[in-house]
């Protein structure tokens, strides 16, 4: 068996993964990167980026929709074929080129999963590596389905290659994934069903602005079932049943696909993370405020894959990635810091938060205002005719200063980064009242919620 040292080894070559081996490489370190899966990452290849693609062709027949009769004369047809076809210019490079960035800095490059040997040895590709420091960059993978047929669902990954619609389709689960993913199919025409084991969907937003969307969705087709304890999946000699317990009855649907988007793991199943000696939680790898392991000085994690107070998303890896990267070449260390994280499910409508919950305000002792409004009679709603448009905002009695806000309607996506910034820059609902914004636009709209 061979053997190679290195400096630094990294695991994974997402956002995270790459950001590492990059800043390693330019302090003058001799690094390693290997992946399983393509490499780029999750979010290049099969998540944001080629997710938001499909949703802006639903963007456009929902417009359409809705101003209809009012200008728009004649709806536009679709093909997702030709939608595919648009999505592959945008991901089918990614791999490739990531490879090709990665070997120009002189990065040898692998193609499996390492496994641990001990502290600071990893086996990959019939080879033995040591590295004084390894990062676990290996973000999450589906979580699975441990019932009988789980073998005949599908996931994300799939749903995002499909070369064809069915005519039907069942989602196990109604997280950000199966609620993005259902709203995207109904408005291509297929008939969508979404089995949820909790009472509502999309449990960590705000219930308020949840249910405004949930009757959204229902309006546009898609059928919510709650409470489904989903047990078993059924081949049919078409479609597959999904059998579920409701309330101590059983029930079933009947589909032509069934996807589980059920949620997602970290990805460290194939790790052997005991033999070095790595602690991990059902969140990840548990790291220190330093993000680094807290039982083998040795390795770091960033990204999705690590049990940090950052939420698993693109931005919060790379956040997380610098940290690690100064803290490998650097000998003072750097604290890991959490700026307000806005977090988005792109449906149509959006929906956005950023900052604390009502409840959580509340728990944590503040005195707050809070206001809650469905104002689909304000102008940027009426002149493209939505009817789902509202807002929830939290300020702190103290300090002026907004603690929480939480957003459904058209372009909540962009902004939800207008009050990131305002509470990363403590602005106080005064002064923020005060600002001149751009007339009409949806981000003028935001000195009307506070």
């Amino acid at each position: 068996m061979a053997f190679k040292e290195y400096d630094v080894f990294i695991i994974g070559t997402g956002t995270a993964g790459k950001n590492v081996a990059k800043a390693c490489v330019e302090a003058g370190l001799k690094v390693g990167i290997a992946d399983n899966r393509e490499y780029g990452g999750t979010c290049a290849n099969v998540g944001c980026d080629p997710k938001k693609v499909l949703l802006g062709i639903t963007e456009i027949l929902e417009k359409a929709e809705k101003l209809l009769g009012k200008g728009v004369t004649k709806l536009p047809e679709v093909s997702w074929e030709d939608t595919m076809a648009w999505k592959e210019t945008f991901v089918d490079a990614v791999p490739a080129a990531t490879e090709k960035d990665l070997k120009k800095l002189g990065i040898d490059l692998y193609h499996q999963s390492p496994k641990f040997l001990d502290k600071n040895t990893l086996s990959v590709e019939g080879k033995t590596i040591t590295a004084d420091k390894i990062v676990i960059a290996t973000g999450q993978v589906p979580m699975e389905l441990k019932i009988p047929g789980r073998s005949h669902a599908l996931i994300s990954d799939d749903f995002l290659n499909l070369e064809k619609l069915p005519d039907s389709m069942i989602f196990i689960g109604a997280g950000y994934i199966g609620m993005e993913f259902a709203h995207i199919a109904a408005r291509f025409g297929v008939k969508v069903t979404l089995m949820e084991f909790l009472p509502g969907p999309l449990v960590n937003f705000d219930e308020d602005m949840v249910a405004h969307l949930q009757k959204a969705s229902e309006e546009l087709g898609i059928e919510i079932v709650f409470n489904a304890k989903v047990n078993e999946i059924e081949k049919l000699q078409k479609n597959f049943r999904v059998k579920a317990l409701q309330n101590g009855k059983e029930i079933s649907a009947t589909a032509a696909m069934v996807f589980n988007t059920a949620g997602r793991v970290p990805s460290i199943q194939d790790l052997d993370l005991e033999n070095g000696n790595v602690a991990f939680s059902k969140k990840g790898i548990v790291v220190n405020e330093f993000l680094q392991s807290t039982t083998n000085k040795n390795v770091y994690a960033c990204g999705d894959v690590a049990d940090s107070p950052g939420l698993p998303l693109t931005p919060l890896s790379s956040l997380e990635s610098e940290v690690v990267a100064h803290n490998i070449i650097n000998k003072k260390m750097k604290r890991a810091t959490y700026p307000a994280q806005p977090s988005v499910v792109f449906t149509l409508p959006n929906l956005a938060s950023v900052g604390f919950s009502e409840k959580e305000a509340k728990a944590k002792g503040y005195e707050v205002t809070v206001e809650h409004k469905l104002v689909k009679n304000w102008f940027n709603a009426k002149r493209i005719n939505e009817k789902v448009y509202a807002y929830k905002t939290i300020v702190d009695n103290k300090t002026g200063q907004i603690i929480g806000i939480h957003l459904v309607g058209p372009e909540a996506a962009e902004v939800i980064n207008l009050f990131a910034l305002a509470m990363n820059c403590k602005t106080d609902v005064n002064s923020l009242k005060q600002m001149l914004f751009a007339y009409p636009t949806w981000g003028n709209d935001i000195k009307g919620m506070v």
